[in-house]
């Protein structure tokens, strides 16, 4: 492959999936697309740069597909999955009692593993039991997607990740291979979706993975998939990137939760992250008690305020201190009312 071709190449690749290749991956770029050479009977790489310019739309998803990362593992990097199994549905089983519902995003799902240890996960919650559990995966790539819907995977793959426990219990064998079981199978909504391309049509998610897509992107592009990202996620929504992927200083739109784990809770301004889906029970009773505390106090004070009165600075300091280390609203209010000195009494109020 000439400089020009690899140019133009690498070129056609990063406009349509956003794959960012150096001329150090001129090997890879030769290696995937090779098979491409073959099936459709071209000469060289001059013969597919010309019928790519030529704008054969069946080549064009052919090398875009060829081009695609399509490795993926069952509870792959198991971090992400355990926080999943542990914190996110708790918290939402919680928060989303009413409607008993919620709805979960895979980008880039590949063939399919991911997407799929996220149902198991769901499926054995027993607080989630008759449940409406959308959650749906996207990928540009027809081949992997092909896969995933066909949810049929060899010893190799399920060797990778998955326990045998979990095996027997969400599989059945099919001469080498084996199946998922098919109601676990329907709860994952599988579509060829760029991620490049506007999300919103696709509306509302509690959870989103998007995980080691980022990574092969330039910095402007993942700014961009960020952006879409972050309107799809509701206000209290958790954000999984890959282990290699971080976007602290990158992106304000979301708060790290556990940057090593690539786990990210949604930033908004009107809505305190620490009171996210990816924050434990306990902390977040613990931020809710802050905030009412914070209330009352604010309340007080401007009272004082009000009737022409001041706090001195120690006595501030005292009852932010309080506010801070108390077990609870009503012991503070108590607090506060025994301690809170009367007009009459105070010397700093005169």
């Amino acid at each position: 492959m000439t400089p020009d071709e690899f140019a133009y190449t690498a070129g056609f690749v990063k406009e349509r999936s956003g794959l960012v290749l150096t001329r150090d991956k001129g090997y890879l770029l030769e290696n995937r697309l090779m098979p491409v050479l073959r099936t459709h009977n071209l000469k060289s790489f001059s013969d597919l740069v010309a019928r790519l310019r030529n704008g054969e739309s069946a080549l064009h998803a052919a090398t875009i597909d060829a081009m695609m990362s399509k490795d993926t593992a069952f509870f792959r990097d198991w971090k992400p999955f355990v926080h999943f199994r542990t914190v996110v549905l708790p918290n939402l089983a919680v928060a989303r009692g009413i409607k008993k519902s919620f709805r979960i995003l895979c980008a880039g799902v590949s063939t399919g593993q991911e997407a799929y240890s996220l149902a198991m996960c769901v499926r054995d919650a027993p607080a989630l039991e008759g449940w409406s559990v959308e959650i749906a995966g996207l990928d540009i790539s027809a081949s992997a997607l092909k896969i995933a819907d066909d949810a049929c995977y060899s010893q190799f793959d399920i060797q990778r990740g998955l326990p045998i426990r979990t095996l027997l219990q969400h599989f059945t064998k099919e001469d080498d291979y084996w199946r998922l079981d098919p109601s676990l199978r329907a709860l994952v909504k599988l579509q060829a979706w760029n991620v490049l391309d506007e999300m919103f049509p696709l509306g509302r998610f509690d959870v989103v993975l998007c995980r080691n897509v980022l990574v092969y992107l330039d910095l402007q592009t993942k700014l961009d998939v960020l952006q879409k990202l972050s309107r799809l996620l509701v206000d209290d929504g958790v954000l999984y990137l890959g282990l290699n992927e971080t976007i602290t200083g990158v992106s304000g739109n979301f708060r790290a939760v556990d940057a090593d784990a690539g786990i990210y809770a949604a930033h908004r301004g009107t809505h305190p992250s620490a009171l996210s889906l990816a924050t434990k029970i306990e902390t977040q009773r613990k931020t809710r008690r802050l905030f009412s505390t914070g209330a009352l106090f604010r309340f007080a004070s401007g009272a004082a305020f009000s009737q022409r009165r001041r706090l001195s600075s120690s006595r501030f300091r005292q009852l932010r201190f309080r506010a801070g280390h108390s077990r609870g609203p009503t012991r503070f209010r108590y607090s506060f009312r025994r301690r809170w000195p009367s007009p009459a009494s105070c010397a700093a109020c005169k």
